[in-house]
């Protein structure tokens, strides 16, 4: 059993705000790495022209029955691609200008219908500025919550990963389509978005779904579960691995110190290309406007200066370590099962021994 009471109490004494990461970092970075990388703006009709012409093979029933998954997987991965694609253009990391971030967002949301003005203030804003800490729309809950809420032991019991349940497996296929559902509901009343904002957030979803059910029309039904509703599946199980990883394992934090907070993944190359980076998330929370294509600059003076206290590793490791524990917080560095008890220690930096700041010794 580890000493949460003694590790608790250094994890809060050695928390750093993100400006001093940025601090230390930005005049060591090269400024075309501040720049957008508007030349992603190419792999948007790249990737919508592979979904068309897939789409267009099913409809027309090109090919066999049972070659028919195999498409549905390349316009899952597709759609993922696609996703990962607005996530960056809506933090500003492709174009830089308001309307240019919501269009561009709103073609990358498209598969999962999720409106660019509500994840702006729903990741970009709230949970960006409060990752892992209360306030976070994405944090898992304390088991004060859980014995507080019926919903949230509900959504524990059922969807949650961990504790070995296979039926976790559902967060992972449904995950990114409910929880943007559920932000888009409770919007108003979480105050992330203003009444205006909030009829113009159903309005951009609405849109996207009027151009799913148009597929849908189009198609007929049997070929929009190959075109449409498995890939959905399968961008929502690639899209979530990674959401699930970023922040789950890791330890509630008082401030934003986005090092202790996260975890950045690690994939082959080829999969760390098809999906923009997304690993490189502790990168990404110290640079949110940044484009992810330079985050392995930032990665490596990461290391270099907080050795100890940077956090990474293979996201098969992380997916398993997600199955195995529990996803309640007794604390803030201990998960617990609240039907057995269990408790397992969340990620640390390294040195929490000592109680003197890791970025002291860093620097």
């Amino acid at each position: 059993m580890h000493d949460a009471p003694m590790q608790a109490s250094q994890l809060a004494d050695s928390l750093v705000a993100r400006s001093e990461y940025v601090k230390k970092l930005r005049p060591e970075l090269p400024p075309e790495a501040f720049e957008p990388a508007t030349s992603r703006l190419l792999v948007i009709p790249a990737v919508l022209a592979v979904i068309g012409s897939a789409i267009s093979v099913v409809a027309m029933g090109l090919v066999p029955w049972f070659v028919l998954p195999l498409f549905s997987v390349v316009i899952g991965v597709a759609m993922s691609c696609l996703t990962f694609m607005g996530h960056e253009a809506v933090h500003g990391g492709i174009v830089r200008g308001r309307t240019s971030r919501q269009l561009v967002g709103w073609i990358g949301f498209l598969p999962f219908t999720v409106s660019p003005r509500l994840w702006a203030a729903w990741h970009d804003r709230v949970h960006h500025g409060s990752a892992n800490s209360d306030g976070d729309p994405d944090m898992y809950p304390t088991l004060d919550e859980y014995h507080a809420n019926s919903r949230v032991r509900f959504f524990i019991k059922w969807f949650s990963p961990g504790n070995g349940k296979l039926r976790g497996v559902l967060s992972l296929a449904l995950g990114f389509s409910l929880q943007a559902l559920m932000q888009l509901i409770n919007a108003r009343s979480r105050e992330y978005l203003s009444t205006r904002n909030a009829f113009f957030a159903i309005v951009e979803t609405l849109l996207g779904v009027a151009v799913w059910a148009t597929v849908a029309v189009l198609v007929g039904f049997v070929p929009f579960l190959f075109v449409y509703v498995i890939p959905l599946l399968i961008a929502n199980t690639i899209v979530m691995s990674y959401i699930m990883t970023n922040h789950s394992l890791s330890p509630r934090v008082e401030i934003n110190d986005p090092v202790v907070s996260g975890l950045s993944v690690t994939t082959p190359r080829w999969y760390e290309r098809l999906t923009l980076n997304f690993g490189y998330h502790v990168e990404h929370h110290v640079f949110p406007a940044m484009s992810s294509r330079h985050s392995p600059l930032v990665r490596d003076l990461l290391q270099k200066h907080w050795p100890g206290r940077y956090q990474s590793m293979p996201l098969s490791k992380a997916l398993l370590q997600l199955h195995r524990t529990p996803r309640v917080y007794k604390d803030a560095v201990t998960l617990v099962d609240p039907f057995t008890g269990r408790e397992f220690p969340t990620l640390l930096p390294g040195g929490l021994s000592s109680a003197t700041p890791a970025i002291a010794e860093a620097s």
